[in-house]
């Protein structure tokens, strides 16, 4: 178990760690998805059939099977089990659309880790080393922090569904009925726990990807950062190494700019799929909570209600952080030493610092700056949610 989990642990100086290892998990999960194929030969064949039961049919059947579940059900839901199905079927929509929108870029995951693989090897001595370690182990232990809590909500649905007597998740089923027998009743929840096993893996992948590469570009600027504060620092450097080390930095600040446009398109599409659905999703669940309340829901719905949260505010916060990185470098270059350099030195260093003084920003759907702003004010539509069920007094209809 050490082995296997030996990644959420900054790893001493004498082992060689890649910034690529921050997607060991991730990849783990990827790989098992069936995101991986052989190159060549019969088992690539073998990995179509594969990847069909694993990646598509839950991400086609997910929300489909919610969707149909609710309206087949309708008239026997009460107000609480529809209204926990109902975000849910939302959610698993968005996970789904996510996941495809990475499943088809996943050629620039790869050509960003090979960008990271060239920041590596401009590495220059163990400090540098060791704040890449960090974030690596940071990465990881992010994901495995992730994967609990999610798979935390999965059983947690998975058991009071049992409790309660019915299939955890009442999808549809055209081929039998749950009702007819305790045969059937446990083949429908035991087949919807798997679905929603691999539904659940999608959402913990897209949800995740976006942090884990994030807190490595920061790592990279932070080695950046003490690359600059040491421009002209050494007296026994000649004017001509002084300038190449300036070249140096804005070759290495170009692989992380070319790091963050690489990922730009996917982490845009899919932050704005989850933008969309956030506030619907948490009105609906504190809606929920408030008035059709029962210990075990209350408790599903408020995990619920928190891995909405995650699944985009940490983003959001590591957006801010970045513009914010990008900021420092530039004051960090300008009280760099600089005055008494050649002309040669300080006309680069000019064109260094207006590269710099341009953030490195993205946005939702290129429409809106992703920021901790923006997914406040999304956010704040579940309160609209609410009062709209309050006004109408939909609740004391509905119960």
């Amino acid at each position: 178990m050490t082995r296997i989990f030996r990644l959420i642990h900054p790893a001493p100086l004498v082992v060689r760690i890649r910034s690529r290892e921050c997607c060991t998990y991730l990849f783990r999960a990827l790989k098992f998805l069936g995101w991986m194929p052989p190159k060549l030969g019969i088992p690539r064949y073998l990995h179509l059939l594969y990847i069909c039961f694993f990646f598509y049919f839950p991400l086609i059947y997910g929300p489909l099977g919610l969707l149909g579940g609710l309206i087949s059900n309708l008239k026997s839901f009460s107000p609480g089990e529809f209204l926990t199905l109902l975000p849910l079927d939302i959610n698993c929509l968005g996970v789904s659309i996510k996941s495809f929108i990475l499943y088809i870029y996943m050629t620039r995951v790869h050509e960003t880790l090979s960008t990271l693989d060239d920041l590596d090897e401009r590495l220059q001595n163990d400090s540098d080393r060791r704040k890449i370690h960090a974030a690596v182990a940071r990465s990881n232990y992010i994901f495995f922090v992730y994967a609990q809590f999610y798979y935390a909500y999965t059983v947690s649905v998975f058991i009071i569904g049992v409790l309660s007597g019915h299939p955890p998740w009442l999808t549809y089923n055209p081929i039998f009925d749950w009702r007819d027998s305790v045969g059937n009743f446990w083949l429908q929840t035991i087949f919807e726990y798997l679905v929603f096993l691999f539904q659940t893996m999608l959402a913990l992948i897209s949800d995740t990807y976006t942090i884990v590469l994030l807190v490595n570009f920061r790592a990279h600027i932070d080695v950046l950062k003490d690359h600059i504060r040491n421009l002209r620092t050494d007296p026994q450097q000649t004017e001509a190494e002084n300038y190449d080390e300036l070249v140096f930095n804005i070759i290495y600040h170009k692989l992380i700019i070319r790091c963050c446009n690489l990922m730009r398109p996917i982490m845009s599409q899919t932050i704005f799929i989850q933008f969309l659905l956030i506030g619907i999703d948490l009105g609906i669940a504190l809606v929920n909570v408030l008035y059709f309340f029962g210990l075990f829901r209350a408790i599903s719905a408020s995990i619920f209600a928190t891995a909405v949260l995650l699944e985009t505010f940490p983003f959001c916060y590591l957006c801010d952080l970045l513009a914010k990185d990008c900021e420092e470098l530039s004051n960090i270059l300008f009280d760099s030493h600089w005055i008494d350099a050649e002309p040669k030195y300080k006309s680069t260093l000019k064109f260094f610092l207006q590269n710099l003084q341009q953030p490195i920003a993205y946005k939702a759907g290129g429409i809106f700056s992703i920021s901790l702003n923006s997914n406040i004010q999304v956010a704040k539509f579940a309160f609209s949610v609410m009062a709209i069920v309050k006004q109408m007094n939909l609740a004391n209809r509905f119960k």
